[in-house]
């Protein structure tokens, strides 16, 4: 038994293509079904889960009776926009067989890079897990920019990771997990229960074709999306999406598909992520007591701990918290802009809604987006 997949109760589930559409031959709504009843007996052990789905463009080619994938771009999208149609359908359909309400979401990996889109996405799927709702996530590929791949959901899923800072990653495929060689041509390869997430050799095992036949997404994007994953802190287990009580044998701790690990703590991997990938905008100078609590405490920052704005910052960019004396304490993602920050400074939470017209967070500042300097 592994204890980090035991006790995680927050997870991304992301199921493949050729899983969805047992092979291209259209939804198979049994096994469809089969992950709702077991995403729903998750749900009644504590666990909150979030389900991202490739799929689309499949279903999109089967009900338009096309045989070939399509290579122009807006034919693609095409594609997606028809089979998304029947992605929620059949969702929706075997989800409310357990008294379960889904929630469509749409996202593009521009989305996540924006901080203030980044923030929207991040309160709107906490809320919908607050609610006991499933969200169903795919990538937006009817406006997306570049073409369309199957592999991108193995990437978005990890980024979701990241967002809602899920302890675990599940990436459903057809295969059992990862070789270190491909087993169709070497009987004598060997089976990886366990690794980390960003070991350069895992790629090179993946990029050499170790893994037999997992569709268009492939293992190299699953490996990478471990390493992405881990940034945050969770845990990344590959596994067969075709086995019935898989998700339950993942909550027992069983040891199946193949395990990646982070390299360390959550929080602390977290934090690191948080505190390099981003460029400070402005600064918060924060009185004796803020100080305080942020440094001794681990608090979130609140309005009225805050003295004065310097600064052009939008919501969701990185903000330094100072002290009187201009000494950094912490830096974070803040919930209100510059302009939205200096009418609420000094000023008690219950009053933000009265100030700007509408209240988001009642924290300028969660400590979950939040390191100290």
């Amino acid at each position: 038994m592994n204890n980090r997949q035991h006790t995680a109760k927050r997870w991304v589930v992301k199921v493949g293509s050729s899983l969805l559409t047992n092979n291209g031959r259209g939804l198979d709504e049994s096994l469809i079904g089969a992950w709702a009843a077991q995403i729903a007996a998750l749900r009644q052990s504590g666990i909150e889960v979030v389900l991202v789905s490739s799929g689309a463009v499949a279903e999109g080619m089967k009900r338009l009776g096309w045989e070939r994938r399509p290579h122009a771009l807006h034919e693609l999208q095409a594609a997606a926009a028809v089979g998304q149609m029947g992605l929620v359908q059949t969702y929706e359909t075997c989800f409310q067989k357990h008294n379960i309400r889904t929630a469509q979401i749409l996202l593009t990996h521009d989305d996540l890079a924006d901080r203030q889109r980044y923030l929207n996405a991040r309160s709107t799927l906490r809320t919908l897990l607050a609610l006991g709702v499933v969200p169903v996530i795919n990538e937006n590929d009817t406006v997306a920019v570049e073409e369309i791949r199957f592999g991108d959901n193995d990437t978005l899923a990890a980024l979701v990771t990241n967002l809602i800072e899920a302890d675990l990653l599940v990436l459903l495929t057809d295969q059992p997990g990862m070789y270190d060689q491909d087993p169709r041509q070497n009987p004598n390869a060997r089976f990886i229960h366990e690794g980390q997430a960003g070991d350069p050799q895992l790629e090179r095992m993946a990029g050499a074709g170790g893994v037999g036949s997992l569709g268009r997404g492939g293992m190299l994007t699953k490996v990478r999306a471990a390493a992405r994953a881990a940034r945050s802190g969770a845990a990344t287990l590959i596994a067969y999406g075709r086995e019935a009580t898989i998700l339950q044998r993942v909550e027992a701790g069983e040891r199946v598909g193949t395990l990646l690990l982070p390299g360390q703590e959550t929080m602390a991997a977290r934090k690191q992520w948080l505190a390099g990938q981003l460029q400070v905008r402005g600064r918060l100078t924060v009185d004796a007591g803020a100080a305080r609590v942020l440094r001794e405490a681990g608090r979130s920052l609140l309005p009225v701990g805050v003295m004065a704005v310097e600064g052009e910052f939008g919501r969701g960019e990185l903000v330094a918290c100072v002290s009187e004396e201009g000494k950094e304490i912490a830096r974070g993602l803040v919930n209100y802009s510059a302009a939205e920050s200096r009418k609420i400074m000094r000023q008690p939470s219950d009053k933000i809604e009265e100030l700007l017209g509408y209240v988001d967070e009642p924290e300028l500042m969660h400590r979950d987006n939040m390191v100290l300097s």
